[in-house]
């Protein structure tokens, strides 16, 4: 796992190491700002983190790591088990990586030994359709479409209608990331929510915010504008390995008060992994600090 962590963080990494060739037992303020910054984490965020370290002018691991850790502390409810099937609406922008992202969640569900289904309920572009159902045949995972301009809510009852047939573990449903306007958007979004609870009561049981990781903090906007539209539930943070900028991450998870599910480091379909905040700043911060175990 931290290997697959420092690869999605590889570039963040050469930048840590731009400003500090060498690492250290202590760390001036200054440098650690400038570090900070260099990540992408936002400049009110990083005077809070300088603010709640020791008043020394050099500071050790430990007080780093003890006020990075407390912009995480939103964890990850273990998805309850809970009457089949569970359905994750997943949301954002074209070019976010959504589709690809929703592939990857499959994939990892299905080395789980869950059986899952997808549906393509992002009706508004034929090329969104036709990418999913591309993964879905290459995956071996059944999928529920329809054509370019049909009703998204009929897709998304059908998947979940199919699902509860067919004893499905997983339900996994793409939406548009684009209409015309941010109403349309909007209110497209809201009646599939309000479909999927008739065709299970409850559901969606998880919406999913996918972010574009190369947008580094300011995807913020972007993911306050969807949680105001139907609310979600968690990120996903996409292109990771293709920015230096991740520490961008601080800034989401203190901005949205929503827990980061999961990160993609990579192209293929394995490079999806959960998140670990513990992990992430140990990453981080190895590239800072010597260790006393080398």
């Amino acid at each position: 796992m931290i290997n697959l962590i420092k690869k999605g963080l590889d570039k963040t990494l050469n930048i840590i190491k731009d400003v500090l060739p060498e690492k250290v037992q202590k760390i001036e303020k200054e440098l650690l700002e400038e570090i900070l910054i260099e990540s992408d984490v936002p400049y009110e965020l990083v005077e809070e983190i300088i603010y709640y370290l020791p008043p020394q002018d050099k500071v050790e691991e430990k007080d780093v790591r003890r006020v990075l850790k407390a912009y995480f502390i939103y964890d990850i409810d273990e998805v309850k088990e809970c009457e089949k099937p569970f359905v994750e609406l997943v949301i954002g922008v074209n070019g976010a990586g959504k589709t690809t992202t929703i592939a990857k969640l499959a994939n990892n569900y299905k080395k789980d030994g869950k059986k899952v289904l997808l549906g393509a309920s992002d009706t508004f572009r034929a090329a969104a359709i036709e990418q999913l159902t591309r993964w879905a045949n290459k995956l071996d995972i059944p999928i529920v479409s329809t054509k370019q301009g049909h009703d998204p809510s009929a897709v998304a009852y059908d998947t979940i209608s199919s699902a509860k047939a067919k004893n499905i573990d997983r339900v996994i449903i793409d939406t548009a990331g684009r209409l015309h306007n941010q109403t349309n958007l909007s209110n497209e979004l809201k009646k599939i929510v309000r479909i999927c609870d008739k065709a299970k009561n409850g559901a969606p049981n998880r919406k999913i915010l996918i972010l574009d990781g190369t947008q580094g903090s300011s995807a913020i906007n972007q993911a306050v504008a969807f949680n105001e539209m139907v609310g979600i539930d968690g990120i996903i943070i996409t292109k990771l390995d293709g920015t230096a900028k991740g520490g961008s991450l601080f800034a989401i998870a203190n901005k949205l008060k929503l827990p980061i599910l999961y990160i993609g480091v990579g192209e293929g379909e394995d490079d999806l992994i959960p998140f670990d905040a513990d992990e992430y700043i140990d990453t981080i911060l190895s590239s800072i600090f010597v260790r006393n175990d080398g």
